[in-house]
C-alpha cells in the first residue's frame, strides 16, 4: 500500500487540503494516523465495522484489545453510550478536551469491532488541534489506538509512525507537537466505583477531587489474569516494548549505577535521568528529570525506540516513582520490561 505522508505547516489553506484528503479516506473506510496531545493515533471510522477491523490488521493487534473512540463534541456521548452517567458529565466538564478516556456502556450504533467484543465503549475528546480538526472535518467518530506496531513503544514523533506504519495504512499526518508523551488516563465508569484501568496525565488525585472515591485496578501494577477480557488498551499484553531486553532496577542511584557498571559491555545501555550520564560506563539515554514525572513521560517512548536504533540488547532502567503522573511512567516501563524488576 502506498502511504501518503502530509506535514502540517503554518499554511492554513494547505492544512485544510490535508484535512479534507484525510477525511475522504476515513469516510471511505481507510486508515489515517494523526497526532494527539498524548501520542500519535491510528484512526478509522469508529462506527464502520470493517474500517475498525482494519486497525487490528495494520497494527497486528489482538482483537480483544479495545479501541478508543475520539470525539469533538460532548453531545457525541449521548449517541455512543446508552448510559451517560452524572459522573461522566462531571468529568467531561472538568477534563475535556484533554487526555482522559471514559468507559461507559455502549449504544447499539457502536460495533463490537471497536470495543474488543465488549458491551462498553471507551471515549475521549482530544485537545490537540490537529486531532480535533480532523474529527470535525471528517464528520465521523474516530476509533484510534496508538499508531505503532502492537506491543512496541507508542509513537511520539512522526518518524516513529512512518517507521511502523508506512506501507500499512493510507495516510500519516505529521505534526510533532505531541507534548504529554504517554497515552490518556482511562477510567471505567460502567461499574459502581470509578476505576482507573490505565494511568496517565490525569491522576487519581485529580479524579478524586471531582468524583470522590476512585479505585486503581490492580492490573496497573501487574497484568490481567488469564481468561479475563481487558476493558482497556494495554492491560493484558506485554506492551510498549523495544526489541532490547529492558530490566528495571529499583533502588537509589548509587546502587543503580554500581549495578549497571558491573554489567557494562557492548550492547548495554542505561535509561537514566538527566545529569546522571557521567557516572555510567555504558550508553546512557536520559528519560527526563528525577522528581519530574511529566518530563519523564515526554521522553520515555522516544528513549525506548532509540534503544533499537542503537542496536542495544539490554537496557537497565531507573525505577520511577509511583505517585501522580509517575504512576503512568511506571506502568508503561513495567510493561516494556515484561514485569522484570531487580532490587539493587
Amino acid at each position: 500500500m502506498e502511504t501518503i505522508i502530509a506535514q502540517i505547516t503554518e499554511n492554513e489553506e494547505q492544512n485544510q487540503k490535508i484535512y479534507e484528503q484525510a477525511s475522504d479516506i476515513l469516510k471511505r473506510g481507510g486508515l489515517v494516523a494523526f497526532p494527539t496531545e498524548t501520542v500519535y493515533g491510528l484512526g478509522a471510522d469508529a462506527l464502520d465495522e470493517e474500517a475498525s477491523a482494519k486497525i487490528y490488521a495494520a497494527k497486528g493487534r489482538p482483537s480483544d484489545n479495545p479501541l478508543i473512540v475520539h470525539i469533538a463534541d460532548t453531545k457525541a456521548l449521548e449517541e455512543l453510550s446508552c448510559d451517560v452517567t452524572a459522573q461522566a458529565k462531571l468529568l467531561a466538564e472538568k477534563f475535556w478536551p484533554g487526555p482522559l478516556t471514559m468507559i461507559l456502556k455502549k449504544s447499539d450504533c457502536v460495533p463490537k469491532s471497536s470495543t474488543g467484543g465488549l458491551g462498553t465503549v471507551a471515549i475521549r475528546m482530544p485537545s490537540h488541534p490537529v486531532a480535533a480538526q480532523l474529527i470535525r472535518t471528517s464528520g465521523v467518530y474516530i476509533a484510534a489506538p496508538s499508531a505503532n506496531i502492537s506491543g512496541k513503544p507508542s509513537p511520539t514523533r512522526g518518524e516513529h509512525v512512518i517507521h511502523d506504519m508506512k506501507g500499512r495504512i493510507d495516510m500519516i499526518i505529521v505534526d510533532d507537537t505531541v507534548d504529554i508523551g504517554v497515552e490518556s488516563t482511562i477510567v471505567d465508569l460502567s461499574e459502581d466505583v470509578p476505576t482507573i484501568l490505565r494511568p496517565g496525565y490525569i491522576t487519581k488525585e485529580m479524579l478524586s477531587e471531582v468524583l470522590g472515591e476512585v479505585r486503581i485496578d490492580p492490573a496497573i501494577m501487574g497484568s490481567v489474569k488469564p481468561g479475563v477480557v481487558p476493558k482497556a488498551p494495554g492491560m493484558k499484553y506485554k506492551h510498549y516494548a523495544p526489541k532490547a531486553h529492558v530490566v528495571i532496577l529499583r533502588g537509589p542511584f548509587q546502587r543503580y549505577a554500581q549495578y549497571v557498571n558491573n554489567h557494562a559491555g557492548a550492547g548495554v545501555a542505561a535509561l537514566c535521568y538527566e545529569g546522571e550520564e557521567a557516572a555510567l560506563h555504558v550508553r546512557a539515554l536520559p528519560c527526563g528529570r528525577e522528581g519530574d514525572p511529566s518530563s519523564q513521560a515526554q521522553r520515555l517512548f522516544d528513549a525506548l525506540r532509540s534503544l533499537d536504533a542503537m542496536g542495544i540488547h539490554t537496557a537497565y532502567a531507573r525505577c520511577p516513582e509511583k505517585q501522580g503522573v509517575g504512576l503512568a511512567v511506571y506502568n508503561r516501563l513495567l510493561r516494556a520490561a515484561a514485569f522484570e524488576m531487580i532490587d539493587v
